[in-house]
């Protein structure tokens, strides 16, 4: 199996070298490419292409701007935040940029491959210790029925359900024989019903009403 591509963007070289180290000894990861700032990590994603990009929120220019940036120019690749930062505003802010993974940086390094391998694979993620908080400053002053998945018709519950195992909407589409649009379409309206703004917030509350998932 061919190396998973990654781009690290981080202005402590020593943080960079001991990332670099760890996928390298514990995961078949390639580290393609290291940069400094948003600037720096924005170029780097647009000329290599990596798999993976790992993101410092407080870096130079913004981890969050270099998201909306490498978002919007090269959006097969996948966005993940590793940061200090537990601030509710700055999860929100990075999973609204594009980002498909928020990761604490005291995370230890198996735990990081295993992550790394599962937002690679299509799955989404964000540190435990922050996912209840998130859930709480989604959800609607005092009502938790407006984000209730039980209000979905049959369909867009199965759905939701494959896409919190982490699928496309074109793999959503082959498992259940539906056109691609038609499942954009379903999620369109999945999105607006639980009132959240994007996928992995939409896994969130999946993951936290479907025990079984």
């Amino acid at each position: 199996m061919s190396a998973v591509r990654v781009v690290l963007a981080d202005d402590h070289p020593l943080f960079r070298e001991g990332v670099a180290n760890t996928l390298a000894d514990l995961g078949d990861f390639e580290v393609v490419g290291q940069g400094a700032s948003a600037t720096d990590a924005v170029n780097l994603v647009q000329n290599l292409l990596p798999d993976l990009v790992l993101l410092d929120i407080s870096m130079p220019g913004s981890g969050i701007e270099a998201a909306r940036r490498i978002n919007l120019t090269c959006p097969v690749v996948k966005i993940v935040m590793l940061t200090v930062s537990e601030q509710d505003d700055d999860v929100m802010a990075a999973l609204k940029a594009g980002a498909r993974g928020y990761v604490l940086k005291g995370v230890g390094g198996e735990e990081l491959v295993r992550v790394l391998h599962a937002i690679y694979n299509g799955d989404s993620y964000v540190s435990p210790s922050l996912a209840a908080r998130l859930l709480a400053e989604m959800q609607p002053s005092g009502s938790a029925h407006e984000q209730d998945p039980s209000d979905l018709t049959a369909r867009e519950e199965q759905i939701l359900r494959l896409v919190a195992r982490g699928l496309s909407n074109r793999e959503v589409g082959q498992e259940l024989q539906l056109q691609e649009k038609t499942v954009k379409h379903y999620m369109t309206n999945i999105l607006q019903k639980l009132q959240v703004r994007n996928r992995v917030e939409a896994t969130l509350v999946a993951r936290e009403r479907f025990t079984d998932l």
